[in-house]
């Protein structure tokens, strides 16, 4: 059977078989491996030769259908289930890495999901759109750098490993592509309050033009002191430990 790609899933299927063993060997860790939308299995087929434990997880039925097809060897590890609202605890025992060609459409979801699961998740390596991928891996004053890139690097190392063109999927994204590498950090808590930490760095970014004492009053406790020198700057002009500092200043 085949399966169609559906726009409203934000399938755009890889058919490079190069690119697919590429992303599959950028992996560092391999007992515990989940894929996330393996489509018509591309990486897949690579994934079952090298992990002893591999799952995915697709919310395709039709894709499903073909992946239970292909891949027998598979049939109790093929999850049929959509990944945002899954509860993945469940389904290792133990840390386990992400792999996947992830839709640009709910790439940030993903990413978000995997900050609230860091504990169980120490790698991932994942296709999403090139200018995400070039936004995640933005230094602290580049104009790209916003709320993913802090959050997501407060707890994981991000490393941009190679660009894809857009002519080696069916069908064809607008724009290119590319493949990150997230690597936990070996201290992946803060020395903050870790809601109130992701609150700062929202809301300031919400209103990235406006200087920091004035982004941020509406969750500004009525004592705190502005004269400081950090709340003169706008966010992007912070690092992490800038708003480390920060949300120390707010508590």
């Amino acid at each position: 059977m085949n399966v169609t790609p559906k726009k409203r899933l934000g399938q755009h299927f890889l058919t490079d078989e190069n690119i697919a063993q590429k992303i599959v060997e950028s992996l560092k860790g391999k007992d515990r491996v989940l894929e996330i939308g393996p489509g018509t299995g591309v990486l897949t087929k690579y994934l079952v030769k090298e992990i002893s434990d591999l799952k995915i997880i697709e919310i395709d039925r039709e894709a499903v259908e073909f992946l239970h097809e292909n891949f027998p060897e598979l049939e109790s590890r093929i999850i049929h289930a959509d990944f945002l609202k899954s509860d993945i605890t469940t389904i290792f025992d133990q840390q386990f890495t992400i792999i996947g060609n992830f839709p640009y459409n709910i790439s940030s979801q993903i990413f978000f999901k995997v900050i609230e699961n860091r504990e169980m998740i120490p790698e991932l390596v994942g296709m999403i759109q090139k200018e995400v991928a070039e936004r995640l891996a933005a230094p602290s004053g580049n104009k790209t750098y916003g709320i993913l890139t802090v959050i997501l690097g407060a707890f994981y190392d991000i490393k941009y490993l190679f660009t894809v063109s857009e002519n080696v999927f069916i069908p064809p994204p607008k724009v290119k592509s590319a493949v990150i590498r997230l690597t936990r950090k070996e201290n992946f808590t803060l020395d903050c309050d870790e809601r109130l930490f992701v609150k700062v760095v929202k809301t300031g970014f919400n209103q990235r033009r406006k200087k920091l004492r004035n982004s941020l009053k509406s969750i500004m406790p009525e004592n705190v002191d502005t004269s400081a020198e950090i709340f003169s700057k706008r966010p992007e002009q912070l690092d992490l430990n800038g708003f480390v500092e920060l949300t120390k200043l707010l508590t």
